[in-house]
């Protein structure tokens, strides 16, 4: 077997290698693809958005714009920046005629407070689809140490009832000994 070459792992048989100087892949990379990010694709993806407690659908970059401005308005200024550009391109784009593009209305879509309240554990958001009665219960653990913090200051009954009634498990608190309200 001298003149014949055993095929085999990893040893292909002759007829199945590449020829020398022809490519393995001769039609080669198709030209300009995936070369760019496809922004149309992903910000033209239409979205649920729960407006006032009521569910609309907006485009991605619409709900993103809504995000940016909320975030402006609450005091971020990159986001404020980013907003107020993203707005002149819109003008500049559409012509700016004195007379807004489009009239935008700003609510809460989890930003600010709200958004870090919950995800460190600080409270919980009861009753969240139920505009009448959503609300924040704060944990036992913020309580006692909102508690800890106050040292010698006291606070009034009426002062107590609100943080019982907010308190997500108040029988859980290890409340103070000057602490009077119970249920």
């Amino acid at each position: 077997m001298s003149g014949m070459e055993q095929a085999g792992y990893r040893k292909p048989p002759r007829s199945g290698r590449f020829k020398k100087g022809q490519s393995g892949n001769p039609r080669g990379r198709p030209k300009n693809r995936r070369r760019e990010i496809p922004y149309d694709a992903v910000l033209g993806q239409m979205v649920t958005v729960r407006e006032n407690g009521k569910e609309k659908r907006v485009t991605a970059a619409e709900a993103f714009l809504l995000q940016l401005t909320q975030k402006g308005l609450a005091g971020d200024s990159a986001a404020a920046r980013a907003s107020l550009d993203a707005i002149e391109k819109a003008q500049a784009s559409h012509g700016d005629s004195g007379t807004p593009i489009k009239k935008i209305i700003v609510t809460s879509i989890g930003s600010g407070a709200d958004a870090i309240i919950g995800k460190l554990g600080i409270a919980l958001l009861k009753y969240p689809t139920d505009k009448a009665r959503v609300r924040w219960e704060l944990n036992p653990w913020i309580v006692e140490a909102a508690l800890r913090r106050l040292g010698e200051k006291r606070l009034s009954l009426e002062e107590q009832r609100e943080v019982f009634a907010h308190t997500r498990t108040p029988q859980k608190v290890k409340w103070p000994q000057w602490w009077e309200v119970r249920e």
